[in-house]
Formats: structure tokens, C-alpha cells, sequence
């Protein structure tokens, strides 16, 4: 005979629920447009800005941009967006939902905003749709997993 239940663990899964964190990608999001419109004047050109020149062992000279800078930047909100879609419960379901919001609010002002017309700002964009993708993948693979079946 076989016992087809299902086990659900005692206590829950509180140790996997996490405080809320709003969306990380809002940090770049708000970082660009501050300095796009205080210091650049609208004018998206202004990311190709050299900030720093390092001279290489190999003789050349490496120019780090305000755009690389901003990307580096939008690189480290991902991983750790992509760090927190791993955890479940009703925290991560309006994570997600923000997270879509922002996506949407790059997307406009990408269309929209003359300021916004630039590789930095699209390559941002991406990030965003990546962690929106990211976010649901992972979610939806861990809750696969969330139930145990006891045999």
C-alpha cells in the first residue's frame, strides 16, 4: 500500500520570509534622473562624462565613464534582486508587483523622456525586465518545492 499524503512541516515557513525591501532597481532609476536633470541638463550624451582614467600594465589608459559607473551600479541592485526573489511568502508576491511597476516606469520614460534616450538608460531597462523574469521564475520554481511529499 501506498500513502499518497502530504507533509507539511511544523512551524511554518517563517524562517524563509523575509522583511519587505522595495525594489532595488529604484535606486538607479532615481540616481539617473537626479543627475540627468540636475547635472546634465536633460541631455543623455552627458553618461559618456569620463569620471577617472586608471593607466593599465599593459600600457593603456582605462576611462571609467559616469554611464559604466551607473551600470556597475544597476549590476549590483540586480544580483541582489535576484538574491531576494528566492524567498517566499506574501512579502516576495508585492516585491514582484513593485518590481513590475518599475520595469513600467523605465519602459515610459524610455519612450517618453528625452533624457532617458540613451544606452545606459536602456541597458538599465533590460535589468529591470531581467529581475522582473527573474523574480517570477524563481518564485514559481521554489513554490514547486515548498511541498513535500511524504511516501
Amino acid at each position: 500500500m501506498s500513502d499518497n499524503t502530504v507533509f507539511i512541516p511544523p512551524g511554518g515557513r517563517s524562517s524563509r520570509n523575509g522583511a519587505f525591501i522595495p525594489p532595488l532597481l529604484l535606486i538607479p532609476l532615481i540616481a539617473y534622473n537626479f543627475f540627468a536633470f540636475l547635472f546634465m541638463g536633460g541631455n543623455p550624451a552627458g553618461w559618456s562624462q569620463q569620471l577617472l582614467t586608471i593607466p593599465m600594465v599593459s600600457g593603456v589608459q582605462w576611462s571609467l565613464t559616469a554611464g559604466d559607473l551607473m551600470l556597475v551600479v544597476g549590476l549590483v541592485c540586480l544580483f541582489f534582486e535576484v538574491l531576494k526573489s528566492t524567498n517566499t511568502g506574501r512579502n516576495s508576491v508585492i516585491e514582484h508587483m513593485l518590481s513590475v511597476v518599475v520595469f513600467v516606469i523605465f519602459l515610459v520614460e524610455f519612450l517618453l523622456v528625452g533624457a532617458a534616450a540613451s544606452s545606459v538608460f536602456f541597458i538599465l531597462m533590460m535589468m529591470a525586465i531581467v529581475d522582473v523574469v527573474a523574480g517570477f521564475t524563481v518564485s514559481i520554481t521554489g513554490a514547486g518545492r515548498d511541498v513535500t511529499m511524504g511516501g
